[in-house]
């Protein structure tokens, strides 16, 4: 068999496993008429193919509006199936313009910040800019300053701050004036240009989820927070108080499922908890092992639910009650908001929010008559 035949018979075999686009054309059908024209895909390649306009195929690149479940993830498909990638490099020169967007983050390992900047560079990277990431580890004023020299060392368009934890907060405050800058947070700041997931509030819905199911209280294992209070907190703190509920103490967790474990284990000889918020999903699976340790079943001893919606809190037993974050789509909206201040030449003084999803799974029911306070 020629190298020839052997390329038509993979043309063929994609063509049989792809999905049929919006337009009654199969990827991979298109993929081999791509191949055969030896040229790129152009953005107008990806509108075609996702059956939409080319400014939606921009939206959804930039997160600079909302877009339709069904449309995004149609040209999302469609950029995965033509490999669709902008040439950095020439709209660099054709825009005479800074190339390099940084990004400032204190951990790119954990599920929230990983995907966040993932979303930044989808985006980017459709607009023609490169990503530099500068991680600073502590609130140390070296660690800080060598994190921003960093970034403001290169060809800077602007800047991107993931306001997740205190060493990206302070990171932020050292940023000169003349930057184009936008932070990304779980609570709102009026100070300068946000995305913003509204973490209050369906905080505030999971604990308020928890006492209609009967539980008297919840109790709450927090992350570390950014500030003094960050947003879960006080979303938990509101939905008790507003119900009349005690306000237990708070558990102080790490970043690591373990510390969530020990606390698992310290919870189960306490009979008069019987729901437990966590921080995070990747905390409540270790509370939820931590109880098991112990012999407590969950949920038929004591409810316990997360946030974010990590992928393996569905696939976790049992699967665990959270909150739907879309982190990669913060990261869109982020930049959609500097490519506003780059291609104004303003600091618009407004938000990108949306609130995040109450997930009800496995995790969480109504409390044993026996172990209700």
């Amino acid at each position: 068999m020629s190298v020839g035949e052997v390329s038509d018979l993979s043309a063929q075999r994609i063509a049989e496993t792809r999905p049929v686009s919006p337009q009654g054309l199969m990827y991979g059908e298109f993929l081999t008429t791509s191949k055969r024209k030896q040229r790129s895909p152009v953005i107008a390649d990806v509108a075609r193919l996702a059956g939409v306009s080319v400014p939606t195929v921009s939206r959804v690149l930039t997160g600079a509006a909302r877009v339709s479940p069904v449309k995004r993830q149609s040209v999302l498909d469609a950029i995965a199936a033509l490999n669709y990638r902008p040439s950095a490099a020439a709209r660099s020169v054709a825009s005479k313009r800074a190339s390099v967007v940084g990004v400032i983050a204190g951990n790119t390992s954990q599920y929230g910040y990983a995907e966040t900047i993932r979303g930044i560079e989808i985006a980017a990277r459709a607009q023609g800019f490169i990503v530099s990431i500068a991680v600073v580890e502590t609130t140390a004023d070296d660690d800080v300053e060598r994190a921003v020299s960093l970034v403001l060392g290169q060809d800077l368009a602007g800047v991107l701050a993931l306001k997740f934890d205190p060493p990206g907060v302070a990171a932020l405050s050292k940023m000169p004036d003349y930057v184009p800058t936008v932070a990304i947070s779980g609570v709102r700041d009026t100070s300068i240009p946000q995305a913003v997931l509204d973490e209050t509030r369906a905080a505030e819905e999971l604990t308020k989820y928890l006492l209609g199911l009967g539980h008297k209280t919840v109790h709450h294992v927090r992350v570390p927070p950014s500030r003094r209070e960050d947003g879960r907190t006080t979303g938990w703190r509101r939905a008790l108080r507003k119900a009349g509920a005690p306000v237990p103490p708070l558990l102080d967790a790490s970043w690591s499922p373990g510390s969530g474990r020990d606390i698992g284990r310290s919870l189960a000889s306490d009979p008069s908890v019987t729901a437990v918020f966590c921080g995070n999903d990747e905390i409540a699976m270790g509370v939820i092992r931590g109880l098991a340790d112990e012999g407590v079943r969950t949920p038929d001893d004591i409810s316990v639910v997360g946030f974010d919606d990590h992928p393996l809190s569905d696939l976790w037993s049992p699967s665990i009650t959270t909150a739907r974050q879309d982190f990669c789509n913060l990261g869109q909206r982020a930049f959609g908001l500097l490519l506003e201040q780059l291609n104004d030449g303003e600091k618009p003084k407004r938000f990108s929010s949306e609130r995040p999803a109450v997930i009800v799974r496995e995790s969480a029911a109504v409390p044993r008559a026996d172990r209700v306070p």
